[in-house]
Formats: structure tokens, sequence, C-alpha cells
């Protein structure tokens, strides 16, 4: 009579061996360790590469090497933090902030000055990872992810993700000037900047509002390119950055988490595909401010954040343009 074995028995003829045991050809089928680290939100894959080559990320106590791959039971510790591949998938979130001036985005400053991340929601098992900066005298839209593969397709050169910006300048842009910006081109120490559009929005008395789009995230760009025109900025409000613009009931210092639906369609939109979600998580509240708070609206009216004029696109609850 034929004697059926259970596959986990101790009479199993398959052998499975553990993580150390596993060969390296095997590994050669799992997932490259910059991609696990940035999903598991340690930081962006560009971090997490600088990281590895310094030594900072260990396999299985064993230092890794760029571009190996790990498999599902492999210990990978980076920095503080000790993962488990294959353990836990989880959800990946997205928090929207609208920084107030006066604020660094930075977890470390000598100079002791208020962070962003001094007002975030605390998370157990991720990090939230800042989608680009703004200066310290910027405000505006401030996008915060615990996906490190989202934060780096927003941030990096080469996927060209749009911002957009409303900008206050002492005095008014001359014909020439506006051309120069949108055709030809100003040439800065870091290179040439072309803005994508540029609108004048209107003004009263000595100040002027104008609203700007770029593809690019260069430090300070925006100021740069106005000074180079001879035009000194007085104030400075990211209002979009990608599909994602600024919520118009999200006021200065407030934050605002997207739901688990939003946060599928920003990464449809992306091109990533996202995993099999966990139950939806408890909707954050921060200073008074929840996503499903704000309502459907005209698009943000930069007076509201201290401009002049409106921008274009429609938006969703929290801000995600369809």
């Amino acid at each position: 009579m034929k004697r059926n074995v259970k596959p986990h028995s101790s009479e199993s003829l398959v052998h499975e061996p553990r993580a150390s045991e596993r060969s390296t050809d095997e590994k050669s089928h799992g997932e490259k360790i910059q991609k696990v680290l940035a999903q598991a939100g340690v930081g962006s894959r560009r971090t997490m590469e600088e990281w590895i080559t310094t030594g900072r990320v260990s396999v299985n106590g064993k230092p890794a090497i760029l571009g190996m791959r790990v498999a599902e039971g492999d210990l990978v510790i980076a920095g503080h933090r000790s993962i488990r591949v294959g353990e836990r998938n989880y959800a990946v979130r997205v928090l929207l902030y609208h920084k107030p001036e006066g604020e660094i985005v930075s977890r470390d400053d000598p100079e002791k000055r208020s962070s962003v991340f001094d007002k975030l929601p605390r998370l157990r098992g991720q990090k939230w990872i800042a989608i680009g900066r703004l200066d310290f005298n910027t405000s505006g839209l401030l996008i915060f992810t615990t996906s490190g593969e989202l934060a780096n397709r927003l941030m990096h050169p080469r996927f060209e993700v749009e911002r957009e910006y409303a900008v206050r300048v002492q005095g008014t842009m001359s014909e020439t000037q506006m051309n120069l910006a949108l055709k030809k081109g100003v040439e800065l120490e870091d290179g040439l900047v072309r803005f994508e559009k540029l609108e004048d929005r209107g003004g009263e008395g000595f100040n002027h509002w104008y609203h700007v789009m770029l593809k690019e995230g260069r430090n300070r760009v925006v100021r740069r390119t106005f000074d180079a025109l001879g035009l000194t900025v007085s104030r400075l409000i990211r209002i979009r950055f990608g599909i994602i613009s600024l919520p118009p009931r999200l006021k200065r210092g407030m934050s605002a988490e997207l739901s688990n639906k939003e946060v599928a369609h920003v990464l449809d939109w992306a091109g990533i595909t996202a995993e099999p979600q966990q139950a939806d998580h408890t909707s954050l509240q921060s200073d008074q401010v929840r996503s499903k708070r704000i309502r459907h609206h005209s698009p943000v009216k930069a007076r509201a954040a201290g401009s002049a004029g409106p921008t274009r696109r429609n938006k969703s609850k929290s801000g995600v343009n369809h």
C-alpha cells in the first residue's frame, strides 16, 4: 500500500535549505538588495547603493555587495534596521504635509532648527522618506512615503516629474526675460535651466506673482533662476508635485494621509506594481486634519496659500489629480 507523506513531515524527501545554505545560483533569482531595502522604507535606492558601497549593509552576517540579490528568509541589516526578507509586506503609505517657512527637511541639523520630521506621525517598522526637499524659506507641498521605490521614481531626474510653484518676485518680468526662461533657457553655474511653463498671475504694488513649472529638482533652482534674471524672489510655494497638488484645506503645518485607493492610483501613475495591501490602515490625524475631510474642491487657489491666482487641475480629496 502506498503511504502518503506529508510535505512538511520529517519523512519528506525534499530538503529545504536555510537561508545561509542557499546557493549563489538560487539567490540570483531573488530581489536586488537595494530594491528590498527601498521597499522596506529604509531609504531610496540611490541612498541604499551608497550604504552598500560604504559597508553599512550586511546579509546573513556578511558584508553586502552592490547588485547582489536576497531571497526569502535572508536577514538584512542596514544601519540600525534589521529586515527579514519576505517576513512582512507593509502597505505603501503616502503623507502630504504643508510645509511652512522656517522648517528644514532634515533629521539632523547642527543649528537645531525646527524640522518637518518633528511633525510627522510615528511609524513602527517603517520610515518616512521625503520626496524632494524644500529649502528653509520655501513653503508648500511636501510629500512623504514609506516606499523607497516610489521616492526614487518621483525624484530621479530621468523620470522628469513636474514640479509647479507659485513665485512672488519684487518687480515684473519683461517679455525678453519670460522668453529667455521659457525658450532659450537661463545659464546657471550647474547648467542650463528652462521652465516648461511660466504664467503671469498678476499682483499689487511692487510684488508680482508667477506660476512656473519645471521637471527637475536642483537645489534652489527656482530662486537661482529668477536671481540670474535680475529678480528677487520674496516668496516661493510649491503647489504641485507630479499628479499630487497641495489640497486647498491643508493649512500650513498640517498633514493628511492618502487612502489606500489614492496610494494605488499614485503607484500606478508612477509605473510601480503595487503589492497586495493589508487591511486599510487607520487614517492618521495630524493637527485635527484627516485626508477624508478634504472634500472635492476647485484647483488650489494660490491666494489661499498666500499667492495670487489658481492652478489648473481638478483634484480628489487629498490633492491627487485623476
